[in-house]
């Protein structure tokens, strides 16, 4: 039982982790290893200053629901985190942990709307930057596409998991 325990609690914060890297970091779009593009900014390396140089990107209407399933998303994640920290200390033998389950589903789901519509809609996303026939994913899309089914597996390891003394 210990073992299970370490190991869900392993799997949350490294998904968790990899939710809050593929919300902030700057790769959702490449053009190239100089250019790129996230939910928030354009940036491009600038080999004179050592340094990124970022400009917002034109807020559509996709690319706020992105942002906004991303970020809840994150939020879903930690809220079932803290819950299943203190039903772990709080709640009685036998019991379920289903709230954090319940939250961890939550979340693979946002992450999963986020991801798809990242997908379908990437054009009209990258509308002002440059050609996106030139370019492709970044890894931070790839890092929210797995995600899903480890938020999603989490979840139903929650669900199923029991409290013991």
């Amino acid at each position: 039982m210990a073992y299970l325990l370490i190991s869900v609690t392993l799997l949350h914060l490294i998904t968790l982790a990899m939710l809050f890297i593929a919300t902030m970091e700057k790769s959702w779009w490449v053009w190239n290893p100089t250019e790129t593009s996230d939910l928030w900014y354009n940036c491009r390396f600038d080999n004179a200053t050592g340094s990124r140089l970022c400009a917002t990107i034109k807020e559509t209407e996709w690319l706020q629901a992105v942002q906004v399933l991303m970020i809840l998303s994150v939020v879903f994640s930690s809220v079932s985190f803290l819950v299943f920290l203190g039903q772990l200390f709080t709640m009685s033998k036998g019991g379920l942990f289903y709230f954090t389950g319940l939250c961890q589903v939550f979340a693979s789901l946002t992450a999963f709307s986020a991801a798809v519509i990242y997908t379908l809609h990437n054009k009209e996303i990258l509308l002002d930057s440059k050609i996106q026939t030139s370019g492709g994913f970044g890894y931070c899309f790839i890092l929210a596409w797995v995600c899903v089914p480890l938020l999603l597996s989490s979840g139903v390891l929650y669900i199923h998991l029991r409290k013991k003394e």
